[in-house]
């Protein structure tokens, strides 16, 4: 049975692929910093799913030291971790320059440095075990440079991607290692995270509903993949080379 581990799993994208993993007969080691919630998503899936096994610990992926015992405890718990999903992240931020350098900062952090931690993390294991697959959450909105309170939040996405490129690149050319390395962009899927958007957002689905494109991709182990694929292949394809006008105008 494939043990899947998530972080920032007590909530939104999170929780719900760890229920659609469940569903699918994989054992969980699940990672956020509300253990509360993540006590509950547990007790839930146990009842659903009787035959599957789901380990909890509270993390901080700002916490470097903490990232590092946690992966490597869960580790221990199963013997193998198959798969990592580097799913933790934030959505606050502001236009650049408008006083708001702290939110800007913690968007940064989570998203990119935290992502890193939990790379290097997972990369440990997967070395060591020769086998494994990565997956990183990314966003359509680093298909481009975004403007007002997602500059810093697309920035991150975009940064996310190249380190997942890079980690495959170097795989490709690494004989007797099995590791696959798949990056997501999920377009506009309703969770925890937009739920206080009030503008209402072009092509918008529930949150089953998207995670359901995110686990086929990431069962097939793609790369990478737009979820859901319509209309997010192509209008990935519009977003990276359209003039900056018409770019604002979709966003």
């Amino acid at each position: 049975m494939t043990t899947v581990l998530i972080t920032g799993a007590s909530s939104g994208l999170g929780a719900e692929m760890a229920r659609q993993m469940a569903a699918l007969g994989h054992d969980l080691a699940l990672a956020a910093r509300r253990t509360g919630r993540l006590e509950e998503l547990r007790d839930e899936i146990e009842n659903a799913h009787p035959e599957c096994r789901v380990e909890i610990r509270a993390l901080d992926v700002n916490n470097d030291d903490q990232v590092f015992e946690v992966f490597r405890a869960f580790r221990d718990d199963f013997g193998t971790i198959d798969r990592i999903i580097v799913n933790a992240g934030l959505g606050k931020g502001a236009p650049i320059g408008t006083g708001r350098y702290d939110a800007n900062k913690a968007t940064a952090m989570t998203n990119f440095v935290a992502a890193l931690a939990q790379c290097e993390a997972a990369m440990e294991i997967f070395r060591a075990q020769k086998a494994g697959h990565l997956v990183m959450i990314s966003s359509m909105s680093a298909m481009r440079g975004m403007p007002k309170t997602i500059t810093t939040y697309a920035a991150t996405k975009a940064g996310v991607a190249a380190l997942a490129e890079g980690i495959r690149h170097e795989m490709a050319g690494e004989p007797g290692l099995a590791i696959d390395v798949s990056v997501i962009y999920p377009g506009y899927i309703r969770s925890e995270m937009n739920e206080h958007v009030k503008k209402p957002m072009p092509f918008m689905v529930d949150t089953p509903t998207g995670v359901a494109a995110m686990v086929e991709a990431i069962e097939k182990r793609k790369p990478h993949a737009r979820v859901p694929s319509w209309p997010w292949v192509p209008m990935g394809t519009v977003l990276r080379h359209a003039p900056l006008p018409v770019v604002r105008k979709l966003t």
